[in-house]
């Protein structure tokens, strides 16, 4: 992607701040998330193996069972082996050595399914404990995530709509995984408004979000020691004022700000966004809506997100 934007003044790290417990939070939340998801999607593979299974050592089973009552019928056996038309499989192997008398593979191949069943279902009976505790662990890291949450609504001030307006472009959904999770991504892609690097969630919602017409000076990758979701190439500044960070967005300015805060929320499923600030007011799903931020108590408009929207990526 190619943004020809003038370059401007890097806004202030303000997400050092308050939120930085809540970043950390919800990347807890989503890890156990994708732990439950992997570990139920891990159990589904596991009962359809044990379905096949079953069903071979069914097919199986009556081969020998045939194979055996016919032997009994011709003088073949001792009249014991009449405990293979039982149907058991178990019995059916472990009873008068079938393996031995059929001189094949089939008996082999019995005992070799059923001794598979039996480990998948106790394979199957620990990945049940697994799940359990997957399921714990999301309770804590949901509890621990809606605390932060909490703590930046802690001024008293309820949920507010938020900004409103706009009807740009509906975006390109990200890549997740097969399962339906946002991958771990590195900061491994270059940052088209910088000299560093963010992640191919952060670029494609870049890219997105240009495509749909919010074309103003962006940055996004910031050094390490700025802290917060810029030096590992998960967030972008958007500035509102044409040509950069101009100061306290008004008029024109204001209203292109709420375009796109809105409209990053709004399609925040699609792109993997993890929360969004602009204009004193912090958006995340736990949240319940956008809630007061309190930044620098209006001291500085960048610190405040007043002239430029955060946007930080999954």
């Amino acid at each position: 992607m190619l943004m020809l934007l003038p370059v401007a003044g890097h806004a202030e790290p303000g997400e050092m701040g308050i939120e930085a417990e809540l970043s950390e939070a919800i990347d807890a939340y989503v890890e156990a998330e994708d732990a439950l998801r992997s570990a139920e999607s891990r159990q589904d593979d596991l009962k359809d193996e044990i379905e096949n299974s079953k069903e071979t050592i069914k097919s199986l089973t009556g081969q020998v069972n045939d194979f055996a009552v016919a032997a009994y019928l011709n003088g073949g056996l001792p009249p014991a082996t009449s405990i293979l038309a039982t149907g058991d499989p178990g019995s059916a192997v472990d009873a008068l050595a079938v393996v031995s008398y059929l001189g094949d593979d089939s008996g082999a191949k019995l005992q070799e399914l059923v001794e598979a069943e039996a480990s998948l279902e106790a394979e199957e009976l620990a990945l049940e404990d697994e799940i359990l505790a997957a399921e714990q662990a999301l309770n804590d890291m949901e509890e621990a995530r809606d605390a932060a949450a909490r703590a930046i609504a802690s001024d008293g001030r309820g949920a507010s709509p938020g900004p409103q307006g706009g009807n740009a472009r509906v975006p390109d959904a990200a890549p997740r995984g097969a399962d339906g999770s946002w991958p771990y991504e590195s900061c491994s892609m270059p940052d088209p408004t910088t000299n560093g690097c963010i992640t191919g969630r952060m670029d494609h919602a870049l890219t997105q979000a240009v495509m749909a017409g919010f074309t103003r000076y962006t940055a996004c990758y910031r050094s390490a020691e700025d802290g917060g979701e810029h030096p590992r190439g998960r967030a972008c500044d958007f500035a509102s004022h044409v040509g950069g960070f101009h100061g306290y967005a008004t008029g024109e300015a204001k209203v292109y700000g709420d375009n796109l805060a809105y409209w990053f929320v709004q399609h925040a499923d699609l792109l993997g966004v993890k929360y969004v600030i602009w204009f004193n007011e912090i958006w995340e799903p736990a949240l319940g809506g956008w809630r007061h931020y309190p930044g620098c108590g209006g001291n500085s408009p960048s610190c405040d997100h007043t002239d430029h929207v955060h946007v930080s990526m999954l």
